[in-house]
């Protein structure tokens, strides 16, 4: 019987070891950036607040669990999970769409002060995002809220928000 060297071995070992596929290719999150004009600014604000829903619910579960006397690790950890998730789908889609595409310097009067309003709403609304991923402190969330429909009404005008109440209806005056 002939014996293979050790560095033979060796390789074949770790030939074995490795994935096929180092390094799988990134897949685009959210929107490309393409101005393909298909996407729509309610739709965004509709996907914030149901990121929003599930943070809310995210809180809730964990706030009750920690009352329990033997809450589950497991449930707790899912739901650390979801709020974390879904508070990064919310800054992720307001750096990736709101502020890179949307957010924009009108030359028109109250153009500069509008503006300068919505960046102070997109701010607020990352930063009140990352601290709802930091506690369950339901304040949190409703500053988050708060930012996120304050934002809705700086961005679409009155004439906009009765175009959506009439045609899609508003479920979060």
């Amino acid at each position: 019987m002939k014996l293979l060297p050790i560095a033979a071995l060796a390789a074949l070992l770790c030939s074995l070891a490795l994935p096929t596929d180092p390094l799988p290719a990134p897949q685009p999150a959210f929107h490309c950036q393409v101005p393909c004009g298909i996407y729509g600014d309610k739709m965004r604000i509709d996907m914030m607040m149901e990121d929003l829903a599930t943070i809310d619910k995210a809180m809730a579960s964990l706030r009750a669990m920690d009352a329990e006397e033997n809450p589950s690790k497991n449930q707790m950890v899912r739901w650390v999970m979801a709020k974390e998730e879904h508070a990064q789908h919310i800054q992720t889609r307001v750096a990736s769409y709101w502020l890179a595409q949307r957010v924009k310097l009108k030359k028109e009067d109250g153009g500069k002060e509008k503006y300068l309003a919505q960046l102070t709403l997109t701010h607020q609304i990352t930063v009140a995002a990352m601290k709802c991923k930091q506690t369950t402190d339901a304040g949190n969330a409703a500053t988050l809220k708060r930012a996120i429909l304050e934002f809705k009404s700086s961005y679409f005008g009155e004439e906009d928000a009765e175009h959506i109440r009439e045609h899609h209806g508003d479920g979060h005056k």
